[in-house]
């Protein structure tokens, strides 16, 4: 009797993603966007993250390392929001800043509906799929006065860097409207 594999977020299951993370990348490097990519093990947290800074920028250097949290209001409106990962989230504050109902964490099929990756792999370059599906992005304003912004490539097992302008210049290539969220908390 065969045992079942449940897929995880690392490349081991990149085939069976919507959009294969190489062509993520090859996009990247056809629109002459610059980025560095760090390989290591999988990262399913911010503390897994936090454990695995190998050549990145820390957060007094520049180093913008983030938290992304894929909800959904009452009204069935899917939201990407990007936060710098040392801020404590208050959802009810993050619902008054998107203007949108009352909001929930999404589940992992959703999120893999909605933008083709896995708990563990959610990354503001997985609007790749969410553009298509009305996810709507948000992002930490503090974010753009960072060095680099560190985030997967669709699978945990991978980091790409980027400057701001980089990341800015790939999600309107791709038509996302990104609501900037100007937090109060540190």
């Amino acid at each position: 009797m065969s045992e079942e594999i449940t897929p995880d977020a690392s490349s081991l299951f990149q085939d069976s993603l919507p959009i294969h993370p190489d062509m993520l990348i090859s996009d990247l490097t056809n629109l002459k966007i610059q980025f560095e990519q760090f390989n290591h093990r999988p990262l399913k947290t911010v503390e897994d993250s936090k454990a695995h800074r190998d050549g990145m920028l820390t957060k007094h250097e520049g180093g913008g390392h983030i938290k992304n949290l894929y909800l959904r209001d009452h009204k069935k409106n899917n939201f990407l929001a990007v936060i710098q990962e040392d801020r404590i989230v208050d959802l009810k504050e993050l619902a008054d800043l998107m203007q949108s109902g009352r909001l929930s964490f999404g589940s992992a099929d959703r999120l893999l509906e909605n933008l083709g990756v896995r708990p563990g792999a959610v990354t503001p370059l997985s609007m790749i799929t969410g553009v298509h599906k009305g996810v709507r992005f948000a992002i930490d304003s503090d974010l753009y006065q960072m060095a680099k912004i560190y985030m997967h490539p669709l699978v945990n097992d991978r980091t790409l860097s980027m400057v701001p302008e980089e990341l800015n210049k790939y999600l309107e290539y791709l038509g996302v409207q990104s609501i900037k969220l100007t937090l109060a908390n540190e």
